[in-house]
């Protein structure tokens, strides 16, 4: 995939940036593996829990198999299809007893081509094995933090994590993840071969912002340009700055060099900090 540019014939086109696909982008979801997602978006009970969200086209969710437990099975990719809800494509792939699913589509994925979850599987794109079977330096993606619910690192659209050491007991496995932070990992963890696609998502530039609603996101305000009982950062006369000695939440809470890592149960399983 690569970056197209439009000619300024509106204010709207003149900085507009979008990637050029190389598959149908009109194709509809597979009966049975899309919903609409009900309720209103940041909002519980009527009332805002997620600031600048609402609105936004209609879209369906794609139901991704981030599992990989269909085990010993080889699947075919039918299609690869864009996803409203998430950066990287997705991968529609069909197994040898009919069933089909969908999948993050892995940098050089192909329709056609085979993909397998099993601990015997190639070490090819597609391919989920466990991270005891995986070499080490191999770049994966979709990486289970506990055996069997799923994967939960390195999901996003041109994100790759890499299996760096085994340790000597053979139960852990060090990966270094995108954030550059070396985590220990069980050895009986799964984790999917390859570079997820669509690198160039980050290089999108929506050029108006009628597209951005589009998407869903609504409006950011600025604190600074509020009233002090609306933010911490509001009030004074002309642009006064945030007249605090550190930024706030419009909660009053720090936002800046305050550490928001809540789960310190999983402190012992992290070698090496993510570099600043």
């Amino acid at each position: 995939m690569g970056l197209r540019t439009f000619r300024p014939t509106s204010r709207g086109q003149r900085r507009r940036v979008a990637v050029v696909k190389e598959f149908n982008d009109h194709t509809h979801p597979r009966r049975g593996l899309a919903l609409r997602l009900k309720g209103s978006p940041g909002r519980s009970k009527g009332r805002v829990t997620v600031r600048h969200k609402g609105g936004g086209a209609k879209q369906l969710y794609r139901l991704i198999d981030f599992r990989r437990d269909k085990r010993d099975i080889k699947a075919v990719v039918r299609s690869i299809e864009y996803d409203p809800y998430r950066g990287a494509n997705v991968a529609l792939v069909c197994y040898s007893d009919g069933e089909y699913r969908y999948i993050l589509s892995p940098l050089g994925l192909k329709v056609g081509d085979a993909v397998e979850s099993s601990e015997k599987a190639l070490l090819s794109v597609g391919n989920a094995l466990p991270l005891k079977a995986i070499a080490l330096g191999t770049l994966v993606h979709n990486i289970e933090l506990f055996p069997g619910r799923g994967g939960q690192f390195a999901r996003g659209a041109g994100t790759a994590a890499q299996v760096v050491s085994r340790e000597d007991n053979g139960s852990y496995v060090q990966i270094r993840l995108p954030s550059g932070e070396i985590k220990r990992f069980l050895a009986g963890c799964y984790a999917t071969i390859g570079q997820i696609g669509n690198l160039d998502h980050k290089n999108i530039s929506l050029g108006k912002a009628g597209r951005s609603r589009h998407l869903g996101h609504r409006p950011t305000v600025r604190g600074v340009a509020q009233n002090p009982r609306s933010h911490p950062h509001g009030g004074g006369e002309g642009r006064s700055g945030v007249g605090l000695r550190f930024p706030k939440t419009p909660w009053g809470k720090h936002a800046l060099g305050k550490r928001t890592r809540r789960r310190s149960g999983t402190n012992k399983f992290i070698v090496q900090r993510r570099k600043k």
